[in-house]
């Protein structure tokens, strides 16, 4: 395998990981330092620096082919991005988002203008990590989905501001989707070839009442199409040799979650559809349904299982673990099948209820089945 990374570096790689890492305790304490005023924004980008060679080190170490940083200069897996556009503003949350059994405190994000991208700082935490590749690895970088940005826009805290500069959810996807081009190209340019959407959107679209977020006269089908259509326009246009995957999440923070549902409703647009890669889908519970709507996958696109959580320090059974990618197989080729964590360690700063150690165990777990099952 490591003979082939440097001539092919596409993600996903048989055993691989969404990209977001529990946080060392050093990093969070300057991060707190910085917002008490302790420490200069230099101090904390330094801080930051040695956090991720480490993590890097230890991901070379783990034996992956794929490098991240971790999400170590994020606050959120996915509103520290939308901060980095012209037109959007923030503030501490005082309620929070309701996940199951708590409030995840992330920040209230709205926007005060017309969207579009400048320099967005995630092209220079790409550079450092870029930096970090060796002979084996190849450097991902991970971004919220253009629909996560739309859906941001468009609840119903947010609906009367977003109109004040938008008329319409067409006017406002094509500025996402041209900000996100901007971006996309600009990390092309900084040598990524490797791009992993985020999208908790379809994860919730799938729960029960969740269309009610987009209004008392939404439906499934409409809804769904903008999704699609913003993601679909973000890719549109992309270098041939740049890979863009995604990942389908049902919320992720502090070991809970945000919706539950199988993936049936939505199999014909996101898979069939949607013109990613890869697909790093969530099946860790009975939360994430069965295997069958894998068949809806179009073309030669690929599929990571996300067989292992990441939400408990639990290590999963090797046996059941290969018997779930088995009855996968019967609806998309084992070869065309990848394996990870269902999710990110850490998809907020806050870090799911596991240890640093523990975290490790998962992904040698990871590694240790695919190839078993693969043999590579």
């Amino acid at each position: 395998m490591e003979d082939n990374v440097r001539a092919n570096k596409n993600t996903p790689f048989r055993y691989d990981y969404v990209g977001s890492f529990l946080r060392p305790e050093f990093l969070k304490k300057a991060r707190a330092d910085f917002e008490t005023g302790k420490i200069t924004a230099a101090e904390l980008k330094a801080v930051e620096d040695k956090a991720i060679v480490k993590l890097v080190e230890k991901q070379k170490e783990a034996g992956y082919h794929v490098i991240t940083d971790g999400e170590f200069r994020r606050a959120t897996w996915h509103l520290d991005f939308m901060w980095g556009f012209e037109g959007v503003a923030h503030k501490k949350t005082e309620k929070g988002v309701a996940f199951h059994d708590e409030a995840a405190l992330i920040d209230d994000t709205w926007l005060i203008g017309k969207i579009s991208a400048n320099h967005h700082p995630f092209v220079e935490h790409f550079k450092f990590v870029k930096a970090l590749e060796n002979e084996n690895t190849v450097a991902k970088q991970t971004i919220p989905a253009p629909a996560q940005f739309l859906q941001q826009m468009i609840i119903p805290a947010n609906f009367e501001q977003t109109r004040k500069f938008y008329a319409t959810d067409e006017e406002l996807i094509e500025d996402i989707a041209q900000g996100y081009k901007k971006v996309i190209n600009d990390l092309y340019d900084a040598g990524c070839r490797n791009i992993q959407f985020d999208d908790c959107t379809w994860g919730v679209l799938v729960a029960e009442g969740s269309v009610e977020r987009y209004g008392k006269d939404a439906d499934l089908k409409s809804i769904s199409e903008k999704l699609l259509k913003v993601n679909n326009l973000a890719i549109e246009g992309k270098p041939e040799d740049l890979i863009i995957n995604t990942h389908v999440c049902r919320g992720n923070y502090h070991s809970t979650y945000f919706s539950s549902g199988a993936y049936d409703t939505i199999a014909e647009p996101l898979f069939g559809r949607e013109n990613v890669d890869a697909y790093y889908l969530e099946f860790d519970d009975e939360r994430s349904g069965g295997f069958e709507p894998l068949a809806a996958v179009s073309g030669e696109k690929k599929v990571v299982l996300g067989l292992i959580t990441s939400k408990s320090p639990v290590l999963e059974n090797k046996e059941t673990v290969i018997e779930r990618i088995q009855e996968a197989s019967k609806y998309i080729p084992l070869d065309r099948l990848y394996l990870s964590p269902q999710c990110g360690f850490a998809s907020c700063e806050i870090g799911n209820k596991l240890t640093e150690e523990e975290q490790w165990a998962k992904l040698a777990l990871v590694k240790e089945i695919a190839e078993e099952v693969w043999g590579e």
